[in-house]
């Protein structure tokens, strides 16, 4: 009985194997193909620098905010 069930074990991730490899797609973009963020142009300046500095400082400060309004 154990022999049958190794072998029922072997074949389900063999199919697994199988079916996951042929899901890969292949007119999708990939990471590899796009070119590196340049800097030198203001909106990649404002969206990957500036905008995430605003967001942690506003965290930053609502944070404070609760602290505060829990002392009180």
């Amino acid at each position: 009985m154990k022999f049958k069930y190794n072998y029922a074990v072997l074949f389900t991730f063999g199919l697994i194997g199988a079916l996951a490899h042929a899901q890969i797609p292949t007119e999708v973009p990939k990471p590899q193909d796009n070119p590196p963020v340049d800097f030198s142009d203001p909106a990649n300046m404002i969206l990957f620098i500036i905008l995430p500095l605003i967001v942690i400082l506003l965290f930053f400060i609502w944070r404070s905010k609760q602290r505060k309004d829990k002392v009180e």
